[in-house]
């Protein structure tokens, strides 16, 4: 094994030094002072400052990094670990006002996430903590989305050299009947089942070749953006505009945003990969998988919704005016919960302190 140079210990070390000063002043002052002498918000910094200098402990050794550093990690882990478990007395409240639960895997940072927060505070948070990442894969979608439907409205066999002509002919006939006579039951469900299956599939294979350097994701990315632009715009130069337009508006922005939001997560996994910053890239990725977790169970849910929209209220019989007004309420609804929802909770942000990986 190499033997890691100085100046990559010694950025390491730049980079978590913070930190450490961090928690090694609440071990001191817990041992002087006594638990009870700390304010709640400086006791719940103690767990996930304690699994960070675990993990950075773990790094220097297998890095080999220099007898001195190692020996400060080993002293302050040790000594960190005294005041979370070392009597009684201090197991019992340090758990109860720091917040920590360990029946789910994000309780691990010391955050009783049950269903509800995850929803309300992890979820939107994860997004804008990989806003940057979740910018290229939006790009990525729609620029040739709306490259592929502008070409095909101006030249509607450009969607045939995307997507082969047997399926574009059907779907366009189907949109120019429109959805006045509704759907029965049966098909509904049906469809509904179909979609799950077809959108979870597509968001899964956008997510997991990540592992390929990011360039799975990316390429898949650009392949569905341009062939659904296509698709839609073969569809408005047959004449069903508007009746496609209806159709997607309900569902359209938790479906695609879904894609988006899967395709960021494989980004962030494969750039991961590209650039481990001073780890090895196993331990990078690993950092950058539990990072995206949750965006990735929030886009499933995301695809579920959209998949039971678009199976029973797409293609139902109300009014076109109706579903567009509805699919716009989505749409800022959907809008203001990403940009808006979790802000300002600590609990929260104890959770963000120990989520590596990059583009945060």
């Amino acid at each position: 094994m190499a033997i890691a140079s100085p100046l990559t210990e010694a950025a390491f070390a730049r980079r978590r030094q913070r930190d450490w000063d961090r928690l090694d002043a609440l071990v001191r002052a817990v041992q002087t002072r006594g638990l009870r002498r700390l304010a709640s918000q400086q006791v719940a910094e103690v767990p996930p400052l304690y699994r960070d200098v675990c993990a950075d402990l773990s790094r220097a050794e297998a890095a080999r990094y220099s007898a001195p550093l190692v020996d400060y990690l080993q002293g302050l882990t040790a000594a960190a670990h005294g005041v979370l478990y070392g009597s009684r007395s201090l197991r019992g409240p340090l758990a109860e006002r720091a917040g920590e639960a360990r029946a789910r895997p994000w309780a691990e940072a010391g955050v009783r996430a049950s269903p509800l927060r995850v929803a309300l505070e992890l979820f939107p948070r994860a997004v804008r903590r990989h806003r940057v990442a979740l910018l290229v894969a939006f790009l990525l979608f729609f620029v040739p989305f709306f490259g592929g439907l502008f070409a095909t409205l101006n030249d509607p066999s450009f969607a045939v050299r995307i997507v082969p002509e047997s399926q574009l002919r059907p779907l366009a006939e189907a949109y120019r009947q429109g959805f006045e006579s509704g759907r029965g039951a049966g098909l509904d469900t049906a469809m509904a089942g179909f979609y799950v299956n077809n959108n979870v599939g597509i968001a899964l294979r956008c997510f997991a070749t990540g592992l390929f350097l990011g360039i799975g994701s990316a390429l898949y990315l650009v392949e569905n953006g341009l062939a659904t632009g296509a698709l839609m715009g073969y569809v408005a130069a047959h004449g069903a505009g508007d009746n496609i337009l209806t159709f997607v508006a309900g569902h359209g922005s938790l479906e695609l945003g879904a894609i988006v939001l899967a395709g960021g997560a494989g980004l962030t996994l494969g750039w991961s990969i590209v650039v481990p910053g001073d780890t090895t890239r196993v331990a990078s990725l690993q950092a950058a998988a539990r990072s995206v977790i949750v965006v990735v169970f929030g886009a499933a849910v995301m695809l579920f919704m959209a998949a039971a929209i678009e199976g029973f209220w797409s293609g139902s019989s109300v009014p076109a005016g109706v579903k567009r007004g509805v699919g716009g309420a989505i749409f800022a609804l959907v809008v203001a919960y990403v940009v808006l929802a979790g802000r300002g909770s600590a609990e929260a942000e104890a959770f963000e302190r120990t989520q590596g990986g990059p583009w945060t």
